[in-house]
C-alpha cells in the first residue's frame, strides 16, 4: 500500500508560500533601495527642479501668479509622459493642472492632489526674499542658519533644508511625486496603478471653485480613492498617514466707534471703545482652555468609532518635547495634542485696532477688526457655523451689516458688527477599515523601518470633504514634509531628509499597490 503523502505534499506547499512570500518581500525591499540608490546619484537636479518651482512666485490672490505655475507644472508632468491640461471653473480663477498616467493592464487609479499656491509671505517678515530659494545647514538658530551653495556640494547632508514659500506646502511633495516617478522608470520598473494628479492653484483661499471645478470634471477625475500629499508628518517625525481632516470656515469682523478718532482723555469711557468691545466679544466667543461658547457649536459633531479611538489611543506622546521645542509653559487645553484636534476650534489670527509702541496715540480708535478661523468636524456644516455665529452676535446686541453702516445705523444701533464671511468647507473622516485604507497604510508599512502612524484626523484643514461629497471616493492622505516647515508662516522650509523619506513612499503607492 502506497505511504501517505499528504504530509509531503503540504510541506512542499508550505515551502512554496514560504518562498513566494519572501519574494514578494524581496521585490518591495527593492523598491525602496533602487529609489534610494536613484535618489542618491540624482539630489542636486531634484533640488534644481524643487528650486525653479520655488522661485515663481504663486501668492493665492494672484491670478496671474497662479498661471505661471500652472504652466510650470503642467510641463513638469509633460516630460514624464503624462497627458495634461488645465482646468478652471471661472474665467477669473485660477487653473488646476490634471495630469494622467494609464499602465496597461491596471486595474486600480489613484489620484494624487496637492496644491500649487500659497500664503501671502509678508517680505519685511522673512529672513531673506521668500521667493529666491536658499539652502540652510538647518533650522534656523537665534535668526540665522549657514547658507549652502548646491552646486558646490559633492553631497547633500539630509538635515539641510530648502527655505522658500511653499517649500513644504505644498511644491516639495509636487516635486517628490514627480522624482519617484524618475525612480521608478530608473530601476526598470512601471506603475502597477494608472496615476492621476490634480494641482490645485486656491487652496490657500479656501477652494472657492473646487467644487464647480470636480463636478465639470467628473469623467476625467473619476478614480478608485483619492490620495492627499498637504499637511506634515507627525509631531514625532514619523511618517503618518491620516484620514481625515478638519474643515475651514474664515470671518473678518469690524466693530465701530465714533465717526473720527477722539481724545482718550476728553472722551474716554464715555464714547465706545470698539478695540475694548472686541476683547469682550472674544471672552464670549471662547474660554481660556479653547472650548467655543457659542450656543449649540457642538450640538452637529459626529463621534468618533471604536477603530478611531484605538488609533488615537496609540499614538505616541510628543507634548512634553513640544513644549520645549515651542518654549510654552502648558499648553491652553489638559487634553493631548491628538486629542484636541478632533474637536472644532476658534482661532483669534488676527487684530487690528489704533497703534502701539512708539506709533501709539492717546486715542479712542474708530474702528477695530478681528479676523478669526474656525476649524470644522465632520457633522458641522458652514452654513450652520454661520448662523450660530450670528445669532450668538446678535444675543450679544450687536447689529451686524455687511458693507460699511450708514448713518441712520450708526445713530440707531450701539454696537455695530460688519461681519464678512469667507468660502470654506466641512471636515471629513474616511473609513479607516476600508479595503483601500488598509491597503495604503500596509504599503506605507512596508515601506519605512517605523511602523506608519495612523492618525483618524489632520487638524490642519484640507479640502477632504469636497472631495468626498463631489466625487464620491474615499479620500486619504499621506503627508511627507517635517512638522517644524514654519508652514503658512515666515521662513518656511523643507529638510531634505523629508523630501527623500516622500519619494520612497510614493514610489511605493505607485508600484506596490493593490487591494
Amino acid at each position: 500500500m502506497p505511504g501517505n503523502t499528504f504530509p509531503l505534499t503540504v510541506a512542499i506547499a508550505t515551502l512554496l508560500l514560504a518562498a513566494h512570500a519572501c519574494a514578494e518581500t524581496d521585490a518591495r525591499a527593492s523598491v525602496t533601495t533602487q529609489t534610494r540608490t536613484w535618489r542618491k546619484a540624482h539630489e542636486r537636479a531634484i533640488v534644481d527642479e524643487l528650486t525653479e518651482f520655488l522661485s515663481i512666485r504663486n501668492v493665492a490672490t494672484n491670478v496671474d501668479d497662479m498661471r505661471r505655475n500652472a504652466a510650470y507644472a503642467e510641463q513638469m508632468l509633460a516630460r514624464r509622459g503624462f497627458r495634461t491640461r488645465q482646468l478652471s471653473a471661472a474665467t477669473d480663477a485660477p487653473p488646476a493642472v490634471f495630469g494622467e498616467l494609464l499602465t496597461p493592464g491596471a486595474h486600480r487609479t489613484l489620484i494624487f492632489y496637492a496644491h500649487m499656491d500659497g500664503q501671502p509671505a509678508p517680505v519685511q517678515a522673512w529672513l531673506t526674499d521668500p521667493w529666491r530659494p536658499l539652502l540652510r545647514d538647518g533650522p534656523l538658530r537665534n535668526g540665522t542658519a549657514t547658507v549652502v551653495d548646491p552646486t558646490a556640494a559633492a553631497i547633500f547632508d539630509p538635515q539641510w533644508r530648502i527655505y522658500a514659500r511653499s517649500a513644504s506646502d505644498d511644491k516639495g511633495p509636487i516635486v517628490a511625486l514627480a522624482a519617484a516617478l524618475d525612480a521608478v522608470r530608473a530601476a526598470g520598473r512601471k506603475p502597477s496603478i494608472n496615476i492621476k494628479v490634480l494641482f490645485e492653484g486656491e487652496e490657500e483661499r479656501g477652494s472657492p471653485h473646487l467644487a464647480a471645478l470636480l463636478d465639470m470634471n467628473r469623467d476625467l477625475l473619476d478614480a478608485d480613492a483619492w490620495v492627499l500629499c498637504d499637511g506634515p508628518v507627525h509631531s514625532s517625525r514619523r511618517m503618518q498617514m491620516f484620514f481625515g481632516a478638519r474643515g475651514m470656515l474664515g470671518v473678518e469682523m469690524t466693530a465701530y466707534g465714533a465717526l473720527r478718532p477722539l481724545h482718550s482723555g476728553h472722551y474716554g469711557n464715555w464714547v465706545a471703545n470698539p478695540a475694548v468691545a472686541l476683547a469682550h466679544l472674544i471672552a464670549e466667543l471662547r474660554d481660556e482652555h479653547g472650548r467655543i461658547l457659542i450656543p449649540g457649536f457642538y450640538d452637529d459633531v459626529r463621534a468618533l468609532t471604536d477603530d478611531e479611538r484605538a488609533a488615537l489611543a496609540a499614538l505616541p506622546e510628543v507634548e512634553t518635547d513640544l513644549q520645549r521645542e515651542l518654549g510654552i509653559a502648558r499648553p491652553e487645553s489638559d487634553l493631548r495634542l491628538a486629542d484636541r484636534l478632533m474637536a472644532p476650534a476658534l482661532n483669534v489670527r488676527g487684530l487690528a485696532a489704533g497703534n502701539v509702541g512708539a506709533d501709539a496715540e492717546n486715542a479712542i480708535p474708530t474702528q477695530a477688526r478681528l479676523s478669526i478661523d474656525f476649524r470644522l468636524v465632520p457633522g458641522q456644516t458652514e452654513r450652520r457655523v454661520r448662523e450660530r455665529v450670528e445669532d450668538f452676535l446678535r444675543a450679544q446686541g450687536w447689529w451686524i451689516v455687511r458693507d460699511e453702516p450708514r448713518s441712520d445705523e450708526r445713530l440707531a444701533h450701539p454696537k455695530i458688527m460688519r461681519v464678512t464671511w469667507a468660502a470654506g468647507y466641512s471636515g471629513e473622516r474616511t473609513d479607516m477599515t476600508l479595503p483601500v485604507s488598509r491597503a495604503i497604510a500596509a504599503t506605507l508599512d512596508r515601506t519605512r523601518e517605523q511602523p506608519v502612524i495612523k492618525i483618524p484626523m489632520l487638524g490642519g484643514s484640507v479640502p477632504m470633504s469636497l472631495f468626498a461629497d463631489h466625487t464620491g471616493r474615499p479620500v486619504l492622505g499621506v503627508p511627507i514634509v517635517n512638522h517644524d516647515n514654519n508652514q503658512h508662516g515666515s521662513n518656511e522650509n523643507l529638510r531634505l531628509q523629508n523630501l527623500w523619506d516622500g519619494i520612497e513612499v510614493y514610489a511605493a503607492l505607485f508600484t506596490d499597490l493593490d487591494w
